[in-house]
């Protein structure tokens, strides 16, 4: 007899009546108000090394998450054994240390307003069905490309793949219950090249809602492998003050550094560079951000944040001017505001960009540094302070001359925003921050 698996709408269903007891059981316990969140995942995960298997591992898991709250004192508590002892004993803990909490006039449910009762569909996800054989021979041909692009490849420090799928249902005591499945697949390849003396690593990877639309793992390994190659026989620079390129990979994390100053959290409590800076001129007039959560497929897409509110369009920079901060509930009452739905983090920030790929940006430049790997946390989002270490090429008549290696680039973000020349055509979509390349006109570099 065949057993009929169950659809992926159905497990949001089971999962969906799992929260509706649990909240009910909050109640019984004299809960004011409640919200919990439970999400389930499974998927396969291979590695290899040199063509042998490193690593399989199938995993299928998930968790729950409630807060509840006795007027406005809170407990929250996890677990994840979703059975319904677990999930009932979960919820009794969260109530005993909601009792013993200190009132906090801030906390609670984000208000029913702004919550998303009518989720759209995002199309996120697409399962597919990977073989364990299949996975191991892609990772291992991936190996082979980068071996047999240049013979300086002389190591392997593997390739790996990923196929997962899951669900996330949210569910308080507004009558909010919402839930949405997705799935993320990708593949990544890291090796070694030698030449002389020097060694030095790199990588490549892919990444996307749909299996489909992975890029082939043999390019994967010979882009690693051309990466790799290219760094090698790195020199010093002198210690200069010279434009600086982050190439659109890593030109993501200085938007992070944005999102971490702009956050509610960092504003109430007076940690940020940008305190009282909305409506103000922040960045260059070069640079507008645009979040849209409703991207169909992009891997940042989501119908609500963590807390049920709605996501929606949004201008977080415009032309260089701070619209707003980035709220939660919480974040949102501390400053007299509604919740921006960032409760979990942003949802696809587009960084509007010009016409130029990171070659014309290098010819625009001149003479300067093109970073391609940062390495460090020396950054201060409270003074905005930056120093990172990096590495990447040593650019003059706007042609790459040859890869640098050991340095130390420095400035403050208000400084290096406020002179962000132009933003690269070559926008990486492989995360959250839509971005291309940025050249900033001026950083100091330390390095002979």
């Amino acid at each position: 007899m065949q057993v009929t698996q169950p659809t992926i709408w159905q497990e949001i269903d089971e999962v969906k009546q799992a929260v509706a007891d649990v909240l009910a059981h909050a109640k019984q316990l004299g809960a004011s108000s409640a919200e919990a969140s439970m999400s389930r995942t499974k998927g396969l995960s291979v590695e290899t090394r040199h063509g042998e298997v490193e690593t399989v591992e199938f995993n299928q898991d998930g968790g729950l998450g409630i807060s509840l709250y006795f007027g406005q004192r809170k407990g929250s508590a996890s677990t994840a054994d979703l059975s319904p002892q677990a999930l009932r004993r979960t919820v009794e803990a969260a109530a005993d240390i909601a009792r013993y909490t200190s009132e906090d006039p801030h906390t609670g449910l984000a208000e029913a307003s702004w919550l998303e009762m009518s989720p759209p569909d995002l199309d996120l996800y697409y399962p597919e069905t990977i073989g364990t054989d299949e996975a191991i021979a892609l990772c291992a041909g991936s190996e082979q490309a980068a071996f047999e692009t240049d013979k300086r490849i002389t190591n392997s420090e593997g390739a790996s793949f990923s196929s997962h799928t899951g669900l996330k249902v949210y569910g308080n005591s507004h009558g909010q219950l919402v839930g949405h499945p997705s799935s993320r697949h990708s593949f990544s390849c890291v090796v070694i090249g030698e030449d002389g003396d020097d060694m030095q690593r790199d990588y490549s990877f892919t990444v996307a809602r749909q299996y489909n639309k992975l890029l082939d793992p043999k390019q994967i390994g010979r882009e690693a492998a051309l990466e790799t190659i290219a760094r090698l026989n790195a020199r010093q620079i002198p210690t200069q003050k010279v434009p600086v390129i982050f190439r659109a990979d890593i030109a993501s994390s200085l938007f992070g550094h944005l999102v971490s100053a702009i956050s509610g959290g960092s504003i109430y409590r007076k940690s940020s560079f940008l305190m009282d800076k909305v409506g103000q001129q922040i960045m260059s007039p070069n640079v507008t951000i645009q979040e849209l959560p409703h991207l169909k497929q992009a891997l940042a897409s989501s119908p609500f944040d963590g807390e049920g509110v709605k996501t929606r369009d949004l201008a977080v920079i415009e032309q260089g001017v701070l619209t707003t901060y980035l709220t939660t509930s919480y974040s949102a009452r501390k400053l007299g505001m509604a919740s921006t739905g960032h409760a979990g983090g942003i949802h696809n920030w587009l960084v509007q960009h010009g016409n130029e790929d990171l070659l014309q940006l290098c010819r625009t430049m001149g003479k300067g540094l093109l970073v391609t790997e940062l390495m460090g946390q020396g950054v201060n989002t409270v003074t905005g302070d930056y120093s990172r270490g990096a590495a990447g090429f040593w650019v003059e008549h706007g042609e790459i001359q040859f890869p640098v290696s050991e340095v130390t680039i420095a400035g403050n973000l208000k400084d290096m925003f406020m002179q962000i020349a132009a933003v690269g055509n070559d926008v990486d979509r492989r995360g959250g921050v839509l971005t291309g390349s940025i050249l900033i006109n001026q950083m100091q570099v330390a390095g002979s």
